[in-house]
């Protein structure tokens, strides 16, 4: 605890601190709470990502053998470019996926198997389920790291600044307070004496 001087300048510093840090907290709080509700949803949206994408491989399972082939997929489907955007949610800036490109080359169809169409839009659309999942999970990630600072922060002015800075006003008080009565006390005792002097001369 910092230590404080017994004034009352030191008294309106620690009543307008108080002021500053009742004003803060709803505001960290209602962050706090915005933030946690913000977490819970893209978890959601992870998990279901994620079901999309083992539903998606789970359906390649009948390919797998067709896949055991030399066939090197690169040579017709890549990605060329992934645009992303951003998003604020309570003053964090979070990814977002706004598209993918793929660059497709046309098989020949006389030299290529029949099924491979079928494969590379399931190839495209698997790669895109796990940029899609690996885009909320940073997103998870950036919510989670802001709702622990800021859980933090509420901790702090909760559970330390503010309960910290009315004791200082309590002590400050009761300090003034015994100095004023002291000073009500050596007054009446000056005047007493004052008295006394009078009525001896």
């Amino acid at each position: 605890m910092p230590k404080i001087k017994y004034t009352k300048t030191e008294l309106k510093q620690q009543r307008d601190s108080l002021r500053r840090f009742e004003r803060y907290l709803p505001t960290l709080q209602l962050k706090k709470q915005q933030l946690q509700l913000e977490v819970r949803q893209v978890e959601l949206q992870v998990e279901a990502k994620a079901k999309e994408e083992e539903q998606a491989r789970h359906n390649l399972a009948d390919w797998v053998k067709l896949f055991a082939s030399p066939i090197v997929f690169s040579d017709y489907l890549r990605i060329i470019d992934v645009q992303q955007g951003t998003n604020n949610i309570a003053g964090v800036n979070i990814p977002v996926l706004d598209d993918v490109k793929f660059e497709r080359v046309m098989p020949d169809l006389y030299r290529t198997d029949p099924w491979l169409d079928d494969a590379l839009d399931m190839l495209e659309a698997l790669s895109r389920l796990r940029l899609e999942r690996l885009t909320l999970e940073e997103q998870q990630r950036l919510l989670a790291q802001e709702l622990r600072v800021t859980t933090q922060r509420v901790n702090l002015f909760e559970k330390v600044k503010i309960p910290e800075t009315r004791e200082n006003i309590r002590v400050i008080r009761i300090f003034l307070g015994d100095q004023q009565t002291a000073e009500v006390a050596r007054a009446k005792m000056a005047k007493d004496r004052g008295k006394r002097q009078e009525e001896a001369a």
